[in-house]
Order: structure tokens, then sequence, then C-alpha cells
């Protein structure tokens, strides 16, 4: 039965993703394995006709307006995060990691954050250093990713690094989802600054003695 198409705010868009965060997790915690199984085989081939008709929605548009028609449509943040959702989004792991790691700029309170390196998680399983995000733990997804952020802290930011540490993760998993750990090395403060007056006038003493 066709329904009418009613458009939704960002807002209500995202009401609706929230609502079916609590809806999976409710399914989740079932105690009747039948009526789980029922569930999930309802919904895994309802995700592959979006899936479906999602990739094929993308590749018509590469065909009647190339890359930039594609990138306009993973800019919208519904449209991005479906494309996510079904593997079909345009931009790289590590360029959305890149970009969010930008974004997350205002949350930051200050101070500033770059991106290191994104790499495989199987070759970085357990090596988490002192003063990451995840010391001493390995991902049970293996054949996921690590992403790599040095943080620089300023004088006048007042967050704490665990703050910055958490804004940091929660802005790259939201683009990255594949992202399977966020290792945040805080880097080391800048030397002192001497200022050259009084350097002048060290020098100046030297000199009269």
């Amino acid at each position: 039965m066709a329904t009418q198409h009613i458009p939704l705010t960002d807002e209500d868009a995202a009401d609706r993703a929230h609502r079916v965060e609590e809806l999976l997790e409710r399914l989740e915690s079932m105690t009747d394995p039948g009526t789980r199984a029922t569930i999930a085989e309802l919904l895994q081939p309802l995700l592959e006709l979006y899936g479906e008709g999602l990739a094929r929605i993308v590749a018509a548009a590469a065909d009647a307006g190339g890359a930039e028609l594609v990138d306009a449509l993973a800019a919208d943040e519904l449209v991005g995060h479906l494309l996510l959702l079904h593997g079909l989004h345009p931009a790289d792991t590590e360029t959305r990691v890149r970009e969010a790691v930008e974004r997350a700029a205002p949350r930051l309170g200050g101070a500033t954050a770059e991106l290191v390196a994104v790499e495989p998680l199987a070759a970085r399983a357990g090596t988490g250093a002192p003063g990451t995000a995840e010391h001493g733990t390995a991902d049970a997804d293996a054949g996921g990713a690590v992403a790599r952020v040095r943080l620089r802290r300023r004088g006048g930011c007042r967050s704490s690094v665990p703050a910055l540490r958490a804004a940091l993760e929660d802005t790259i998993r939201e683009a990255a989802p594949e992202i399977a750990r966020v290792e945040v090395e805080e880097a080391a403060p800048p030397p002192p600054v001497i200022p050259v007056d009084s350097l002048l006038r060290g020098r100046s003493g030297t000199r009269t003695s």
C-alpha cells in the first residue's frame, strides 16, 4: 500500500533515528529468541531493498551529474548517514575522519586537533599507548580501523582532556561508523617563550661585567 510522503525537518529526522536506535535496543533485550529472530528476518530484507534502491539512485546521479551531484547528495546530513549505513558514501574513511576533526573545533574550547593517521585496527590491536582514549584495549572488530588524533591544549582552554577526547570521538564515530577505535594523544606543550627584552638585558649585563 502506497503512502503519501510527508517531508521531515532535520530535527524530525534526528528524532526518528533516535527512535530506531531505541527500538533496536529493545529488540536486543527481548528474552524470546524466536521473536528476535522473526523481527531480524523481517528487517534484513528491508535493509537490503533500501540499500539496493539507494545504490541505484547514486549510480543514476553519477551518470546524470557526475561526482559533484553525488557529493551534493552525501552532503545532506540524513542522506549522508543512509549512504554510510549501506556502504555507499563517496568519501573514503580518512577524508570523512579528517573533516570530522575539523568540524569538532567549536567543541574543543580553544584546543586544536589534527588527524595523524587512519590505520587498520588489526595492526594496532592491544597497542594503545598511555594517554590514548583506548589504552590497553583490543576491539573485537579486528576488521575495523583506528583513528589517531593529536590534541593540543592552549593556556586558555578550560575543558578537561577526557571531555575533549569524548567530543572528538563522538564526532568521528558519527562521520565514520566503521572506525572501531579512536586514539587521542595529547601533544607536548610548546617550550616557554623568553621575551626579547629579557635576552637583550641579559646580553647587556654580560658585556658590562
